[in-house]
């Protein structure tokens, strides 16, 4: 016997949620209980015989102990948030980038390079990404291709670089990559016009490019525990700068 929730909400988080006429939401909630990948697969057949499974918007599959994602999530051919976070995935199959998911997280399993979907490019309406606590050391290409992203996650991993075509994604709000293994911050990195929060702390950076500066709309830039010694001068003309964390730097200040 589950102990999982399968229900409904009153509304959508997403207002771009494919319901607009004010139905319910529905849930399902298999959270918090160690379940393995088969017994998560019995578990949907079972419910896909009973009711359709295109009634499902949202899936809790975190914190059990999936070791790969169960082939029958396929069949909820209607699922916009999916969270499979806290397992032990070694990879996210191609079917999961063709669901019309708008959030997925996966954050805090055992990912690498080669565990990321490669048809990941062809998500249409993912806004929400969360891939933090991996084991990625490097920026997966597929992901640039995702115009689409607002929020994207990807601290806590072995990353070396960010990569120069970052600007690709043109439409990032908040971007973290702190906790990782980055030296540099590519120019283009400033031609994110859309960007309010930016969190590279617990890196090796030990300067940042003026081309910060042309994020107008910066709101939030999370610099601890670098190697930086100065900042650029040009970051002093971002009006909706409103949180710099340096502690642990090695900067030094002048008057």
């Amino acid at each position: 016997m589950f102990n999982g929730y399968y229900g409904s909400t009153s509304e959508s988080s997403d207002s771009d949620a494919p319901i607009d006429d004010g139905s319910s939401i529905k849930t399902m909630d298999l959270n918090y209980l160690l379940l393995d990948g088969d017994t998560i697969q019995n578990h949907l057949d079972e419910m896909c015989k009973r009711s359709r499974p295109d009634g499902i918007d949202t899936m809790l599959l975190n914190h059990n102990a999936m070791l790969s994602l169960p082939p029958a999530i396929n069949r909820f051919q209607h699922l916009r948030v999916l969270d499979i976070s806290n397992n032990r995935l070694t990879h996210v199959p191609d079917f999961v980038a063709r669901l019309p998911l708008t959030t997925l997280v996966a954050k805090n399993n055992l990912i690498d390079d080669d565990g990321f979907p490669k048809e990941f490019g062809c998500s249409a309406h993912l806004k929400v990404l969360n891939i933090s606590g991996n084991r990625l050391s490097h920026f997966p290409k597929q992901l640039l291709s995702v115009t689409t992203l607002e929020y994207l996650y990807m601290g806590s991993n072995n990353l070396v670089e960010i990569p120069k075509d970052i600007n690709k994604l043109i439409r990032l709000k908040f971007l973290c990559l702190g906790g990782n293994h980055l030296s540099d911050v590519p120019v283009t990195l400033g031609m994110l016009d859309n960007l309010k929060a930016l969190n590279l702390s617990d890196n090796s950076l030990e300067s940042l490019p003026p081309a910060i500066a042309n994020l107008k709309h910066l709101k939030s830039l999370m610099l601890h525990k670098n190697r930086l010694r100065t900042l650029p001068i040009e970051i002093i003309s971002l009006k909706c700068l409103t949180e710099v964390n340096t502690i642990k730097t090695k900067l030094v200040y002048s008057y």
